[in-house]
């Protein structure tokens, strides 16, 4: 699962970032725990092409790295081919899953595009690098709403589905964690973008900028609501898993020099404000994570209404919160450490 991932490479951060080498062991072991000795992945079905499932090759990829064990190179090479075989929109978009055709989805950027760049990156495979680039921009030419600057959550190129404006194809809100899940995406991405591909960098890097201006926008009582562009409207929650991927891109397109220092203060106080809205110290001295909207997608009874949308459980400690969170902590961490 794509969360499998989320969370482990987390955990892997937190150990680089603090130099504790616990964290890292745990998550190496969780990624273990799924591989044979063959390196076949044991619940892995790329006959779904579902690109949820490419998420975890990430942490695959910094593992062969890290210590050469061919476990690993097997493993994040047959998610690479689930990517060659995975099927396609006219424009070369990876379809969000096999059940969900013709459909281009936020998350599915940030779940495919990071490993897929990576992976091309170790093998010389210039061509892999452009498809992942390509990616992000025709998510952006598609999904982005010229007006605000956000994005909506999905695209159906045949405007079939029950959730797509039968004109436009679009759904029909702006929701914080598919724009988070893009938002992440945008800054990962570029770790593996040589410095020479400028036609490749550049572009990510003007999306960035006019992203977080968007986003900045849209912020209310400093962090962000489930549907981002709507906090008066009946029912609408502050919601911290979206709120802490914003704050992560922010605060590591600063460090890595694709946002200028004038963003700085913006990142801070969003990240103070993340803590103090939703994170909670217990007695224990443990935190834990509140108000992450468990789950919410499209098709399949979802009809992407409003109504829909706040009707998904809102939960505690949730690790598609919980990951991001410790993320941009560690990402904060350093701006502060640069000041």
């Amino acid at each position: 699962s794509y969360t499998t991932g989320l969370i482990v490479q987390a955990m892997d951060d937190l150990s680089l970032a603090s130099g504790d080498p616990r964290f890292a062991e745990w998550g190496q072991a969780i990624l273990d725990s799924y591989l044979g000795e063959d390196g076949v992945i044991q619940t892995y079905r790329p006959d779904e092409f579902n690109i949820d499932h490419v998420n975890s090759g990430k942490m695959l990829l910094r593992y062969l790295e890290r210590t050469g064990d061919e476990r690993y190179r097997v493993a994040a090479d047959a998610i690479r081919q689930q990517l060659r075989d995975h099927p396609r929109t006219t424009e070369g978009a990876f379809w969000h899953k096999q059940r969900y055709p013709w459909q281009l989805w936020l998350d599915g950027v940030y779940m495919g595009m990071p490993f897929l760049a990576h992976h091309a990156l170790m093998e010389g495979d210039v061509h892999g690098i452009e498809e992942a680039v390509a990616e992000a921009v025709i998510a952006h030419q598609r999904l982005r709403d010229p007006d605000s600057g956000l994005y909506y959550h999905a695209w159906d190129e045949r405007k079939e589905q029950v959730w797509a404006d039968p004109e436009t194809g679009l759904s029909k809100y702006f929701w914080s964690r598919g724009m988070g899940w893009y938002a992440m995406a945008l800054v990962d991405l570029l770790d593996f973008i040589p410095e020479e591909r400028a036609d490749l960098r550049e572009p990510l890097i003007a999306i960035i900028g006019e992203f977080a201006d968007a986003l900045l926008a849209h912020q209310a009582d400093g962090v962000w609501y489930q549907i981002t562009d709507r906090p008066d409207a009946t029912g609408n929650y502050r919601e911290s898993s979206g709120s802490s991927m914003f704050v992560y891109m922010l605060a590591r397109a600063i460090n890595n020099g694709y946002l200028d220092a004038s963003y700085r203060d913006a990142a801070v106080e969003s990240y103070r404000r993340l803590v103090d809205e939703f994170a909670n110290v217990h007695a224990s001295g443990a935190v834990s994570l509140k108000n992450v909207c468990q789950v919410a997608g499209l098709g399949y009874g979802r009809d992407g209404s409003y109504r829909y949308y706040m009707s998904e459980p809102v939960v505690s400690n949730d690790p598609k919160g919980v990951g991001p969170f410790i993320m941009a902590g560690i990402e904060v961490s350093k701006l502060l450490g640069n000041q």
